[in-house]
């Protein structure tokens, strides 16, 4: 699988992402049942997926190309991680339509909120076995 190239990013936008990439990586490390996250392309975007365990839904970044300063984490549309977030962190945070949080390269990321939401991104497979499990 190709691996995603961040030296092509505008070098604010690239700072970010590179920063978002460790953070998905550290929660990854430090959330229980997710074992190793694979970083690959998906749409030509830098992709986090967890092969081994299969606990989460795909995680995307990139920069976004018609607006120079902005960036943003993608989700799949159809899981309603989205929906989720925006109850949990409407105001903390800025949403657009059903797939992404978007930021801008000027705003600092706002750390804790963000690092919940990968969080319930990288146990969504795993939330939802334990919920078809209890009912």
């Amino acid at each position: 699988m190709a691996k995603p190239d961040f030296s092509t990013y505008p070098k604010p936008a690239r700072d970010r992402l590179l920063a978002l990439r460790k953070m998905i990586m550290d929660v990854a490390k430090a959330t229980p049942g997710v074992g190793r996250i694979e970083e690959t392309l998906r749409w030509g975007q830098p992709s986090y997926i967890t092969p081994e365990t299969g606990s989460g839904s795909t995680i995307r970044i990139d920069h976004i190309r018609n607006k120079p300063t902005k960036y943003a984490m993608f989700f799949i549309c159809t899981s309603g991680l989205i929906e989720d977030f925006k109850e949990l962190y409407r105001d903390k945070m800025k949403f657009e339509g059903n797939r992404s949080i978007v930021f801008d390269v000027a705003d600092r990321l706002p750390e804790e909120p963000l690092r919940h939401c990968i969080s319930l991104a990288l146990t969504y497979h795993l939330r939802k076995k334990q919920r078809a499990s209890q009912k």
